[in-house]
Order: C-alpha cells, then sequence, then structure tokens
C-alpha cells in the first residue's frame, strides 16, 4: 500500500449547538442578513439583463451595501463572501442541462425552508474536546460555543482520524442551531466488494424489497400518543388561524403551537433518516453490486388537481399517495446507497422502471391482470407463479441491465456525483 495514490473523501457531520439565548438571537439575525443580501444579490444581478456583473463589481457592491445598511453588518465578511459565491453557484446550475436546480429566485424569510450561516473559514474556529460528550469551538461576532461530541473530527485532538475540517455550515431547525463540519480525509481506495447482487424494489406498503426474498420494513415513526398530540395541536392551530384577522400577524400562542408541530414533524424525519442511514449501511456492507430503478419521483409527485377547465379526478387519493411516497423520500435511500457502497467498493446500478412490476420474472410474461395489490400471479397459464409483488419487482430489478452511478466497475457510464464548478462571470 506504500505505493497506493491516496483518494480524497469529503463528508459532512452533524452537531448541536448549545447556545445562550443573547447567541442564539445573534445567529437569527445573521441568517436575516444573509437571506436580505441574497435578495439584494438578485435584484442588482438581474438589473443587468444583457450583460452579468464580474465578481469584483458583485463583491464592492456587497461591501458597498453593508456599509450603507447597518443590519447587514451583523452578518460576518467571510459569510457574506459565501452568499455571493452559493448565489453565483446557483446560475451556474441552472444553465447547466445535466443539473435539476431551477432558476434562482428572491427568498423569503417567512417561507424559507431553513435559516443558514455558512463559516467558511476553520483557521478561526478553534475546535477542542472537552471532554467524552462536549467540544467547543469560536463563531465569527458570537464568540465562544459549546457543541455536543458524537463523532471524532478529523485532525481535531490526538487520536482522531487523519484530515481536516474545511468549513461549516449552520443551520436552524425545529430544535435550535447546529453545526454541519465539512471534514476531509485521505483514505486508501476501497477493494472491489466480493458481496453478492441484489435488486431493491422500492414501495409503500413495503419500504424496501430485496431479489433474496427478505425486506426491509418500519413502523410509524410516531407514537400512537405522539400522533394524537399532533392532531390537536393541528386543530388548536387551524382554530386560531380561522379566528385571527386577515393579513394579520399570529400571536405568541399560535407561533408556539406552529413550534409544537415543527417539532414533532422534526422528531419523525429524525427517526426516519436514522431507520434509512441503518438500514443502507447494512445493505451496502453486505452486498456488492445493488440494483434500483430509476423512478422520474419529481413526475410522480405531481398533483392531480388539473386546471379549471379539466378538473382532475381522485385529487384527495392522489394527495394521500403522494404523502405517503414523500414519507419513504426514495430519492435520499438511493444517495445514501451510493456514497456508501463507494466507500466499500460496491455499485449502485440503475435500471429502467417499466414493466419491472408486471413482469413474471420466472417466464417474462408481462400483464397488468397478474398484479393484484400485494399479490403477484402469473396469468399465463404455462407459468403460474404466485408470490409477493414486491419480491418479483426486485427479482426483474435485479435481473435487468443498467448503468453505474457510484462505485466501482463497468457495467455503464458512471455519472459523476459532483456539481459543476463555477464559471467565471
Amino acid at each position: 500500500m506504500s505505493g497506493q495514490e491516496l483518494v480524497k473523501r469529503q463528508r459532512g457531520h452533524k452537531a448541536r449547538l448549545e447556545l445562550t439565548c443573547d447567541q442564539s438571537a445573534l445567529l437569527d439575525e445573521q441568517a436575516s442578513a444573509a437571506i436580505t443580501l441574497w435578495n439584494c444579490l438578485h435584484a442588482y444581478w438581474t438589473h443587468f439583463p444583457g450583460r452579468r456583473p464580474t465578481p469584483a463589481q458583485a463583491d464592492q457592491a456587497i461591501r458597498q451595501a453593508r456599509t450603507d445598511f447597518p443590519f447587514l453588518a451583523a452578518l460576518p465578511a467571510q459569510a457574506a463572501q459565501a452568499v455571493l459565491k452559493t448565489y453565483r453557484q446557483a446560475w451556474e446550475n441552472f444553465f447547466n442541462p445535466d443539473h435539476p436546480a431551477r432558476r434562482p429566485t428572491f427568498k423569503s424569510k417567512k417561507n424559507h425552508p431553513r435559516l443558514a450561516v455558512d463559516v467558511p473559514q476553520v483557521r478561526n474556529m478553534r475546535i477542542v474536546r472537552l471532554s467524552t460528550g462536549w467540544g467547543a469551538l469560536t463563531l465569527p461576532m458570537v464568540g465562544r460555543v459549546r457543541f455536543r461530541w458524537t463523532k471524532d473530527l478529523p485532525g481535531v485532538g490526538k487520536n482522531s482520524p487523519a484530515g481536516k475540517v474545511t468549513g461549516g455550515r449552520l443551520i436552524k431547525d425545529a430544535f435550535g442551531w447546529q453545526m454541519v463540519f465539512r471534514t476531509e480525509t485521505l483514505l486508501a481506495p476501497a477493494c472491489v466488494h466480493p458481496g453478492p447482487q441484489v435488486g431493491i424494489d422500492r414501495g409503500i406498503n413495503v419500504a424496501l424489497a430485496l431479489s433474496d426474498g427478505t425486506m426491509r420494513e418500519h413502523g410509524d415513526w410516531l407514537t400512537s400518543g405522539e400522533k394524537e398530540h399532533l392532531r390537536r395541536l393541528e386543530k388548536k392551530s387551524a382554530r386560531r388561524r380561522a379566528s385571527r384577522p386577515k393579513k394579520t400577524r399570529p400571536s405568541h400562542r399560535e407561533r408556539r403551537t406552529y413550534d409544537q408541530i415543527a417539532r414533532l414533524r422534526a422528531k419523525a424525519k429524525r427517526r426516519a433518516i436514522d431507520w434509512q442511514h441503518q438500514t443502507t449501511t447494512e445493505l451496502a456492507d453486505t452486498f456488492g453490486v445493488i440494483k434500483v430503478e430509476k423512478l422520474p419521483i419529481a413526475n410522480m409527485l405531481r398533483s392531480a388537481k388539473g386546471a379549471v377547465g379539466a378538473p382532475g379526478k381522485n385529487v384527495s387519493q392522489k394527495a394521500g399517495l403522494n404523502r405517503s411516497i414523500s414519507g419513504q423520500a426514495w430519492g435520499r435511500t438511493v444517495t445514501l446507497l451510493e456514497y456508501k457502497s463507494a466507500d466499500r467498493g460496491g455499485k449502485v446500478v440503475e435500471v429502467p422502471a417499466p414493466g419491472t412490476s408486471q413482469t413474471c420474472h420466472r417466464c417474462g410474461h408481462r400483464d397488468p391482470a397478474s398484479r393484484n395489490a400485494t399479490v403477484f400471479a402469473c396469468v399465463n397459464p404455462a407459468c403460474g407463479w404466485v408470490g409477493h409483488a414486491d419480491t418479483n419487482a426486485a427479482i426483474n430489478i435485479n435481473n435487468a441491465a443498467g448503468l453505474v452511478v457510484s462505485g466501482r466497475g463497468d457495467l455503464g457510464v458512471t455519472r459523476s456525483l459532483k456539481r459543476q464548478p463555477p464559471r467565471a462571470a
């Protein structure tokens, strides 16, 4: 291994921060300033439809805005430069035909999914480990902050893995502020995974059905008591929203109810992600080649409302199906499998989706009448195979040919998972 070239691996690690009320308020101000700066950049950028400003001109505009508007000075200068970099990257992704990004637009603090502030420079963080479960770092214009130490960071401490922390990003969710560390380590290339090949069918009744006949299932993400609590909170918020005059701000009680609802939903999401991480790790450790369907998930989640002149049918049923598909997070499952399989020398292969659930894996006869809910009964008189429909689809996926999307091997064209670097304006 002495002459073997090392490969660079970049990962993110999330840690919960322990903040005082004043520190949390400062981060809220920084996040609000970051959204305002994004909107100022977008207004400045779209003011020149024929010729976009150069990075130097945009940087000068940011400096002038921070001087003219004192509330923008709450955002550190490095974080303001990160907003500019992210904004330019958003345009690069939009003009890239291989990237699914939409056109950049204005952001609303009210409707923004989560507040975030970049910390691009790591040299001023001064990350140290205080005890078994706690660490400390320095945030710009905030001060010294403690965070939960749940995983060793590369390059921090004596027994830490070789590597370094390249930066971070502060993100606020329903439980408060957290730091996402960007880490970089050098590792030897993984050997080819010796495990077998498997096909996986992603479904609603069964989360993951494997071609070997096994299944990976989970229960409800919330307990019965938590579901009842969520139902009561949603009814309470609906009553208060109906009694409040239109175009008026919600009261503190109504906001507190919204926060309680957000925490319960965030708890369910955290449990779902934890199950996905454990399941995908077990699959990546066991199998060398994992085949999945190439599903157009965005098209599958389209609403069935239709237009005013041509209203859709079974709108409520389709809305319930969309919620079930979103709850399973099929795309996130494949994303986790991709990088975990690549780390272990395996690979993930995408195969065409049409026909996998309507074709008998034994005789190859295709007929929609063969499938009835979760039961597949081949209508071919010469076959007559009967079994679980998801297992039959997984076997068809395993037998199909596809394209490698990550990992080692040459089964097809390998798709790059990295974003295109920004070009000079």
